[in-house]
């Protein structure tokens, strides 16, 4: 089945399915010592 770009009610912030997952993968970073891919700058940072 195909995924849907944007949830339902257009005209709220923060409800596109990329955004989701950000949300969940920073959450996942903060306590997880395996890292999850949140954005390419993000990524960056915990190798420089």
């Amino acid at each position: 089945m195909g995924k849907p770009k944007k949830r339902t009610s257009p005209r709220r912030t923060g409800t596109r399915r990329s955004h989701l997952a950000l949300k969940l993968a920073r959450a996942v970073n903060a306590k997880s010592p395996v890292k999850a891919y949140t954005t390419r700058r993000e990524a960056g940072k915990t190798k420089a």
